[in-house]
């Protein structure tokens, strides 16, 4: 790990446990070698640094394009490794990236709802982050994020004080990835997800969310 970006590390932990009372839990089951995906879900702007803060490895991150449009602002966000990615269309490019990064033994977080949710709750992923698990031959961590939503919703421009959590899942190992086809990958990482957040959401008092009926993703390409 870079010393710049230990620091930041640190810093970013000390302040989201200043702010929000922030807790990670379950940090063993990311692997502290050889390539991760980490997929988590995506609650306000802080979910990267979220999921970043709590590990003990660099991480890099996607961030939408037009975020790199100002130059200072941009220059930051490639200093702690997030690069860009087109939101609204296949980015090939960019998923290359992702493959080339994994595949050199980097941790790398994604977001396979592609977008904040509107209401807290896990939104239909988007078809994309299961080929590149398997291409990469990367080692999958499910990550939930919950409390962000409340501290910072995405119709409100500044972040209020708040308890923030975040849980790392069980890993599926590229062998695993294998057995399984692109609907049971994407439903497994869907289910891990939805429970972990309910966990937590009852483990402190707070009510579990119905997924009952929710639609797991948009679309698998080709179908």
């Amino acid at each position: 790990m870079r010393p710049y970006y230990w620091f930041w590390q640190q810093f970013m932990r000390i302040m989201f446990s200043a702010l929000f009372k922030s807790q990670a839990y379950n940090r063993h089951n990311v692997p502290l070698e050889g390539p991760v995906l980490l997929v988590s879900n995506h609650q306000s702007f802080l979910d990267p640094m979220l999921c970043g803060a709590g590990i003990n490895r660099e991480a890099y991150y996607m961030a939408r394009d037009t975020l790199f449009k100002n130059p200072v602002f941009g220059a930051m966000l490639r200093s702690v490794n997030s690069f860009p990615v087109q939101r609204d269309k296949a980015d090939v490019k960019a998923i290359k990236d992702i493959i080339n990064r994994l595949k050199s033994g980097k941790v790398v977080t994604m977001f396979p709802e592609g977008t904040r949710t509107t209401d807290g709750k896990i939104q239909p992923f988007k078809s994309g982050f299961d080929v590149i698990a398997r291409r990469s031959k990367a080692t999958t961590v499910p990550v939930v994020i919950d409390g962000a939503y409340e501290a910072w919703p995405r119709h409100q421009l500044f972040p209020a004080m708040g308890t923030i959590r975040v849980m790392y899942g069980q890993p599926i190992t590229p062998q695993e990835c294998k057995t399984l086809s692109r609907e049971e990958f994407v439903a497994r990482i869907n289910q891990q997800l939805c429970q972990m957040q309910n966990e937590l959401r009852t483990r402190y008092g707070r009510p579990p969310l119905d997924y009952a009926k929710s639609p797991i993703i948009e679309k698998i390409d080709g179908q």
